[in-house]
């Protein structure tokens, strides 16, 4: 019997599935995935094997990924944090290494390739970005790919108190469909990434995240700082009680403005009303 799921979060296509969904799915022929890892400061996942195809979102350095499928020049995959499906570069991706022990905190830094920051850096890494340290050299922790400044980094599994604050720090980066990046990152990528610091696991979309995080608040309820408001395909967070952080391409940045006029502009525009208000 076949099941309707979901092709961004279910390894599935006519020839091929994920082997932990045979008698869930039909496919051709079920194989077992194999553990990779992000080698990039960020990769594209696309909805396509080819360059010019749709993106959906974006992986950071040193995220896992369980790839099903690879033949020129991408790999069909899973994003092991969210579960996201879909064709990544295969020069984005290496072997599954040494457990992460470090996260990037700040919302960009730099890979050198010695312990000097007068030498030039091979690349940027931004916030959520993990690595494995195997050493500390002064300043800079020593990593497989370089050294980073060690004062950038937290402990992996380290949680912020306040998603928001974080969340605060991407103000004026500017909007980029699917992005998840200092560079660039879009509505529901700013919620995922900020509630990550905070040690809270967040679906990647905007849809996904009105039906599965916090509790729905009424109509007419006061915000507080911290929850969310959601339209059909957009997403934002209360900095307080009346001021919607969110990423959003009217502005194409990350912008903090009053919850009315996001909220009547957005409809004007054929956004349609708030579809849910949530708080965690």
């Amino acid at each position: 019997m076949t099941t309707t799921i979901d092709r961004r979060t279910h390894p599935v296509r006519p020839d091929l599935a994920d082997a932990r969904l045979r008698g869930i799915v039909e496919a051709a022929r079920f194989v077992q995935g194999e553990a990779r890892q992000v080698a990039s400061p960020a990769a594209w996942l696309r909805r396509e094997p080819r360059q010019d195809a749709p993106v959906d979102t974006q992986a950071l350095l040193g995220e896992r990924v369980t790839v099903f499928d690879e033949k020129d020049g991408f790999a069909w995959a899973q994003l092991d944090a969210d579960g996201y499906v879909g064709y990544l570069a295969s020069a984005d991706l290496g072997p599954a290494g040494a457990s992460p022990t470090h996260r990037v905190a700040v919302l960009r830094t730099f890979l050198y390739p010695s312990a000097s920051i007068k030498v030039t850096p091979k690349a940027h890494l931004s916030l959520g970005a993990v690595l494995s340290v195997s050493a500390v050299e002064g300043t800079f922790a020593v990593t497989s790919d370089g050294y980073v400044w060690a004062g950038h980094l937290v402990p992996a599994g380290t949680a912020v108190p306040d998603f928001v604050a974080v969340a605060e720090t991407f103000l004026h980066a500017p909007y980029l469909w699917g992005g998840k990046s200092s560079l660039g990152l879009d509505c529901s990528g700013l919620v995922q990434l900020s509630l990550a610091a905070a040690g809270i696991a967040a679906p990647r979309d905007s849809d996904m995240q009105e039906r599965m995080l916090g509790t729905p608040l009424a109509a007419g309820s006061a915000l507080h700082r911290g929850d969310l408001v959601f339209w059909k395909g957009h997403v934002g967070i209360m900095t307080d009680a009346a001021t919607l952080l969110h990423a959003n391409g009217h502005h194409m940045l990350v912008v903090a403005e009053p919850l009315a006029e996001a909220s009547a502009r957005i409809e004007a525009k054929g956004g349609g009303p708030v579809t849910a208000m949530k708080r965690l």
